[in-house]
């Protein structure tokens, strides 16, 4: 075969495959790698669970869930959050701990736990106390959202010593502040971003119980808002458990209220509940449930990214009433966040947020925008970003104005994504509206010039790449801001189309050898990778905004014949972690490599029809 042909039948796969992933609801649900990290936690809460009940119904699941992590520890003896992640002291922190809580567990699987420490040592000098605890602190700074809970969890499974020794090491939590109105926390600059709030009100309150502050006053204030932050905590668990939909948070919080004597806790139970009725057939756990919304509406984006999205009218409309049916049309009792929003998954713990609710945005456009409701939940989601977006310009996950640590401060891959939907939405607004996104447009396109890094690039906040040193993703980020700035080209200033062509130089200047990108300097080509920078560079090359476009048909046409012949070869599935998750856990998704394709290749196919390459 010629190259247009193999980029044909390349095509044609990918959207076959796509196709044939969808549920019988026409929908995709995907499926989310196994963690080492969710599995050690979800161990270690349903047998601090069922320790203090003395119940044995978890028994089966705990043990299937250890030899799950006996089985699946990396060659040198630690863990990473994925199977095909390296191990980092974090999750093989939580792996040994999984272990140490588990009666019996240390002499039943010998081998492991004295590989795993031996790991630890290497990397943190011992496994004391003295050793692991500033080492696990000093991976996350000021940021507590997770180094708190790992030490948590240590506590718990008696890595850190017996009795009230063991507690020091663990920083104690303002679980206090919870009883405050939610229009406080914010002021309040608590410790941990917004999502982790459940943490903070378990965690806080098990280290509370376990050793106590010496200051009266603030021991007075805990033990008086024990009650209302535990009424808090359970106003704001979703009706199945799970929060967040997250194992690991769950988890966290389970533990925490057992091991705080508050194992029957509606709390504790609904968690524990949650962990077991999650666990694999296999004995693992994911990070989450699943991103249903998230690749379904990335599905209907790339499908659609060449212009024709060929859907019959019935799969259309069964769409458009799934992704109606997902948007938030009241306050979300968890982040306190105005309706119209869209969440990662259609199952109850759900937040909205800035990543989805664009996409789904995007994917009502590409459906088309032919009815009254479809308007208006449209009209609502281009609010509810403007709700969030900050005084700097930018895009925040979850919450405007909450703090500058991650998940809470700007971010420039979703400031992309919201200027991508705010435009193609702008012109079926009403007036008032369509004035406000035409301001939030301007604010938008002037936090990513301000943001660009001095070699070109910009940095994403919710992907990462594993061989870079500082496990940042500059092809991703930098491929998204050129795709969003492509996109509006209509709009660019001149030092937006200057920020626009040094994107472009900075994305072609990195292409491999072989056609394709990593995400790390000299790291391995992925095809999520590959196929997200050759959306973007195909948009730029149309925008017309381009005064240097000589090199990018030839960039563009290796990268495609690089990535068909993965296609081609049957490595359609093979998802790469490149997936952040929260607290920068990683993950890999099974339809990453097939949705992002499919926006890159159905791109080039345009490209040819219309003779630019």
């Amino acid at each position: 075969m010629n190259t247009a042909e193999k980029i044909d039948q390349a095509t044609k796969a990918v959207r076959a495959a796509l196709l044939t992933e969808r549920n019988a609801q026409g929908h995709w649900t995907g499926e989310l790698s196994p963690s080492a990290l969710s599995t050690a936690t979800a161990v270690c809460a349903l047998a601090t669970v069922a320790h203090q009940t003395g119940e044995t119904q978890y028994d089966g699941q705990i043990q299937q869930g250890l030899q799950w992590l006996a089985t699946h520890a990396n060659a040198d003896g630690g863990w990473g959050d994925t199977t095909r992640s390296f191990s980092n002291i974090s999750t093989t922190t939580l792996g040994w701990a999984a272990f140490g809580s588990v009666k019996g567990a240390d002499e039943q699987y010998r081998n492991t736990v004295a590989a795993a420490e031996k790991w630890l040592t290497q990397k943190t000098g011992g496994v004391t106390p003295d050793k692991l605890v500033p080492a696990i602190v000093q991976r996350y700074g000021k940021d507590r959202t997770f180094s708190v809970p790992i030490l948590t969890m240590c506590a718990i499974a008696g890595r850190l010593g017996i009795g009230k020794a063991a507690w020091k090491h663990v920083l104690p939590l303002p679980f206090e502040l919870a009883a405050l109105p939610a229009k406080f926390y914010a002021a309040a600059r608590l410790p941990v971003v917004s999502y982790a709030l459940p943490a903070l009100i378990a965690i806080g309150q098990v280290r509370h119980d376990r050793l106590p502050t010496r200051n009266p006053i603030t021991r007075f204030f805990r033990d008086k808002t024990r009650a209302k932050t535990l009424e808090v905590l359970t106003s704001i668990q979703p009706p199945n458990g799970g929060f967040l939909e997250a194992t690991p948070l769950t988890s966290f919080v389970t533990m925490s209220l057992a091991a705080a004597g508050l194992p029957k806790h509606i709390v504790a139970k609904r968690g524990a509940d949650f962990l077991s009725a999650s666990m694999r057939a296999e004995g693992s756990w994911a990070i989450d449930t699943n991103l249903a919304t998230w690749v379904t509406t990335l599905a209907i984006n790339g499908l659609a990214a060449g212009g024709e999205l060929n859907f019959t009218s019935a799969e259309r409309e069964a769409l458009v009433e799934w992704l109606l049916q997902q948007q938030y049309r009241t306050v979300h009792p968890y982040t306190n966040a105005a309706p119209g929003g869209w969440a990662w998954t259609d199952l109850p713990g759900g937040v909205p947020d800035a990543d989805d609710t664009p996409g789904a945005l995007l994917a009502l456009h590409h459906l088309g925008i032919d009815s009254p409701r479809v308007v208006a939940a449209g009209a609502a989601g281009c609010e509810w970003l403007l709700g969030l977006q900050n005084g700097d310009g930018g895009i925040p996950t979850f919450c405007r104005g909450w703090g500058t640590l991650p998940f809470d401060r700007s971010s420039q891959d979703l400031t992309a994504h919201t200027l991508r939907a705010w435009h193609v939405w702008e012109k079926h607004l009403p007036g008032e509206l369509k004035k406000q996104v035409g301001r939030g447009i301007g604010k938008a396109l002037g936090y990513l010039r301000q943001t660009q890094q001095d070699d070109g690039s910009w940095l994403p906040l919710w992907f990462g790449n594993q061989h870079a040193a500082d496990d940042e993703n500059p092809t991703y980020g930098t491929a998204k801001v050129v795709l969003a700035l492509s996109e509006v080209a209509e709009r660019l200033q001149t030092e937006d189309v200057a920020a626009l062509e040094r994107g472009v130089e900075w994305l072609a200047l990195h292409q491999q050898p072989g056609g394709s990108w990593s995400g790390a300097k000299s790291g391995p080509a992925s095809i999520e990778e590959t196929a997200v920078v050759i959306e973007a560079l195909a948009a730029a090359l149309t925008c017309g905004k381009l005064t240097q476009r000589t090199v990018l048909p030839h960039t563009i046409l290796s990268g495609a014949t690089w990535l068909a012949n993965e296609i081609n070869q049957g490595h359609r599935h093979e998802a790469k972690p490149i997936g952040f998750y929260f607290a920068k856990l990683w993950y890999y998704e099974k339809l990453y490599p097939l949705v992002f394709t499919a926006g890159a290749l159905e791109r080039v196919k345009g490209l040819v029809k219309r003779g630019l390459i």
